[in-house]
């Protein structure tokens, strides 16, 4: 009996996720690089033999705005709706994901119905890291006080100039390297002490034209030594 229960408090999950029938759950949209904001939509058709109601929604993320069409909320059988997200660039770029969660009818707070994808691409024009998808220097507290680079590197066809370094912190120094003058830099990071933890926020200035893209940031870290994996035992 219990077996017989819980396959059917499965399927009525499964049901309730599937009434509303989405045409994708992932969109992706490709932003221009001077965009305020972008804007993703999300088809959907009632395919269930009875009203559904889109009974919340969150985005996630205060850079995300969600609206059904009309303030639409209940679905008949058979009857389509579209759900708007838009979404505020600030100073993203590259490869965004953001999820909107979508409850219908009495799902419990902790178990959306729906899981939505945004997918934005936002041009990267002032590339900042010290390794793909890095941009944060990191040196263990009583190691040694090498330095490190963050590669900055403008997009094809643009030249920016690099225009001022600055540090939260004085702990950490700094040298900007030109490789190639508005194409590519190289910013040399030391940590001037090494026994003590600390944080710095790097603002890189730009004279790129499009203002969100004129500032960078990066970060250098000192952190406790991450303890090594020990063995497994026989």
């Amino acid at each position: 009996m219990k077996l017989l229960t819980a396959i059917w408090l499965t399927l009525a999950a499964f049901v309730q996720a599937t009434s509303l029938e989405f045409e994708q759950l992932v969109t992706e949209v490709s932003a221009p690089a001077d965009a305020a904001t972008v804007t993703a939509d999300f088809k959907f058709t009632n395919k269930s033999n009875k009203p559904v109601t889109i009974s919340k929604s969150d985005p996630g993320c205060s850079c995300l705005k969600v609206q059904v069409a009309e303030g639409k909320l209940r679905y008949a059988p058979g009857e389509s709706g579209l759900i708007r997200t838009t979404f505020e660039m600030g100073n993203f770029s590259g490869t965004v994901d953001k999820i909107v969660a979508l409850w219908l009818d009495d799902a419990p707070d902790n178990s959306p119905s729906i899981r939505l994808t945004v997918r934005v691409h936002i041009p990267v024009i002032v590339a900042v890291e010290s390794e793909p998808g890095k941009k944060t220097l990191q040196w263990d507290i009583g190691g040694k006080p090498d330095p490190q680079v963050i590669h900055i590197v403008m997009a094809e066809g643009h030249t920016i100039h690099v225009t001022g370094i600055t540090s939260s912190s004085q702990a950490f120094g700094h040298t900007l390297k030109t490789i190639e003058k508005g194409k590519k830099y190289d910013l040399i990071v030391t940590p001037l002490e090494i026994d003590t933890p600390g944080i710095s926020v790097i603002r890189i200035e730009t004279d790129c034209s499009i203002p969100k893209h004129r500032t960078q940031q990066a970060f250098a870290v000192l952190r406790k030594a991450t303890p090594a994996a020990v063995p497994n035992k026989p």
